[in-house]
């Protein structure tokens, strides 16, 4: 590492960026060891391997992996970085997202994990002010169905001050952006290539203008291009960063379920939008549904569930009220014993009803003044708002 400085800060900074550069996102091996050396410690035994490499292929890789960080000029990588409107994010700056945190108490899956060195940001909004996160993902090759529901249930969450987070990939991902921005809200994406980078290129617009606003986030450097086992580990970034987790469309093999994998052990909320049975497209969704995730579908629903206690509270859904829902159990048993097609006297109707006359003589006043009987020479019947319910 070429340079010498006396801030500490910087030196760690520094120590970060070029072990990103090193290594991939989400690698265990280097998880564990940023646990137990710190970066700098980590940083020290590649460059210079001590006692702890015991045997000769471990001390083969590390001397490998030394000549490598030797030749790495991170100081160079930042600025470079800062230039292309890039800033690097690490723990125990103000700026960093404290959530992510919890990666470091989740159990690895698909050998992906652990808390990120450091995080590439690109865009106005500062990822400590997020406030309350939700991720809205799912397949690339998403139906009309599945675009509009992930469109609106960003576009609902965005009104509400929630901010969303995705992959802007195609298909559901790119429509909870569009969602979310189409009623002026901030959105994230966490992409799997550099931040100064789109994947897919067709999306560059899209990224660059959600930017104004909101942000892009990557785990790796600046003009790095994507790669499969960066999805994965990317994934990981949006579930942390996010209180909940909604899964649109997805197939039994997807991305978007990896990512609400990351969710369940982060012990976040995991949401599915159940779609029709036959669709190849929500059989994943169906069976995260299945393994116990919330079924959600509005932006109303997800709302609730993220809301603090007493907030997005939902009404049951009820049909419109009708003249005979106000009536007591005993009121009812007096009005279905009215006959429909022809009038009947009042003893007939106490008669069926198995009520006492007098009883049943005051209820058949007061449906008169409901508009749900009527008195004709021949008894008492039914009116047609009754007859309607």
């Amino acid at each position: 590492m070429t340079g010498v400085t006396d801030d500490p800060r910087l030196v760690e900074r520094l120590h970060r960026v070029a072990l990103c550069q090193l290594t991939e996102p989400g690698d265990v091996r280097v998880a564990n060891l940023i646990s137990e050396l710190g970066p700098g410690g980590l940083y020290r035994e590649l460059v210079t391997p001590s006692v702890l490499a015991t045997d000769s292929r471990t001390r083969s890789s590390r001397a490998d992996a030394g000549a490598r960080l030797a030749d790495l000029d991170p100081q160079a990588i930042l600025d470079a970085g800062a230039r292309r409107g890039l800033r690097f994010v690490i723990p125990g700056d103000e700026e960093w997202p404290t959530p992510v945190d919890d990666l470091c108490f989740a159990p690895y899956l698909q050998e992906r994990g652990g808390v990120p060195l450091g995080l590439w940001v690109r865009g106005a909004l500062r990822l400590n002010e997020l406030g309350t996160t939700v991720a809205v993902v799912g397949t690339r090759d998403s139906t009309a169905y599945g675009a509009e529901l992930a469109a609106e249930i960003a576009a609902s969450c965005g009104r509400a001050g929630v901010t969303v987070i995705s992959g802007a990939a195609n298909g559901i991902d790119s429509f909870a952006h569009r969602g979310a921005m189409a009623v002026d809200a901030p959105t994230v994406a966490v992409l799997a290539c550099g931040a100064d980078r789109a994947y897919p290129q067709e999306n560059r617009a899209l990224i660059d203008e959600m930017t104004r606003d909101g942000a892009v986030v990557s785990e790796v450097g600046p003009d790095l291009p994507a790669m499969r086992m960066r999805f994965l580990a990317r994934n990981r970034i949006i579930a942390a960063l996010s209180l909940g987790t909604v899964v649109v469309e997805a197939a039994v093999r997807s991305g978007a379920l990896n990512t609400s994998n990351w969710a369940e052990r982060l012990n976040r909320h995991v949401m599915g939008v159940p779609g029709p049975v036959s669709s190849e497209v929500s059989r994943g969704v169906h069976e995260l549904l299945r393994r116990g995730g919330t079924v959600v579908t509005s932006g109303a629903d997800v709302l609730e569930l993220l809301g603090v206690s007493g907030s997005h509270l939902l009404d049951d859904p009820r049909t419109p009220q009708r003249r005979r829902d106000r009536l007591t159990a005993r009121e009812r048993q007096i009005l279905d014993a009215v006959p429909v097609g022809q009038a009947a006297i009042t003893t007939s109707i106490a008669r069926t009803a198995g009520v006492d006359a007098l009883t049943v003589s005051a209820a058949l006043n007061r449906f008169v003044q409901r508009g749900l009987v009527e008195r004709v020479p021949a008894g008492w019947q039914l009116t047609s708002a009754a007859v309607r319910g």
